[in-house]
């Protein structure tokens, strides 16, 4: 069942959370931001696809192997993002978005408005983060 959405529309802490306007709200906002992920990597793919990779000059060919390295690492960052995007979008889909994995506590529109892939708390994050550096360190 599709949601429609007010034009205009922005989530608010006077409304129920993670009512059905908001979890549509989020749904468009990752479907959005993923299909803006898609299309920049198949730009990647068609500009990797045309490049003319037998430059004589070996300096140019160095230059041009160091870019296309440098574009693929960042594609490979956004395909981890886009897993990430996909992850959010199944809870959504289970009911279980906007809850913090480890304390089941909301996560708050503020943080996912600024990021909607979060699945904690920013104290839950903060929490995880110190454990993983003491752990490191």
């Amino acid at each position: 069942m599709k949601t429609e959405l007010p034009d205009g529309y922005r989530p608010s802490e006077q409304e129920p959370y993670m009512n059905p306007l908001q979890l549509e709200y989020f749904r468009r906002k990752l479907l959005a931001w993923r299909d803006e992920l898609m299309q920049g990597s198949e730009h990647t793919i068609r500009h990797l696809q045309d490049e003319e990779w037998r430059e004589p000059d070996p300096n140019d060919r160095a230059s041009l192997e160091s870019d296309a390295a440098v574009e693929l690492r960042a594609r490979d960052r956004e395909r981890k993002l886009i897993a990430k995007i996909d992850a959010a979008l199944r809870r959504i889909a289970d009911g279980s978005y906007g809850y913090c994995e480890e304390t089941d506590e909301p996560i708050g529109l503020k943080r996912l408005e600024a990021r909607p892939i979060a699945t904690m708390t920013l104290e839950a994050q903060e929490k995880h983060e110190r454990g993983e550096s003491r752990a490191a360190g």
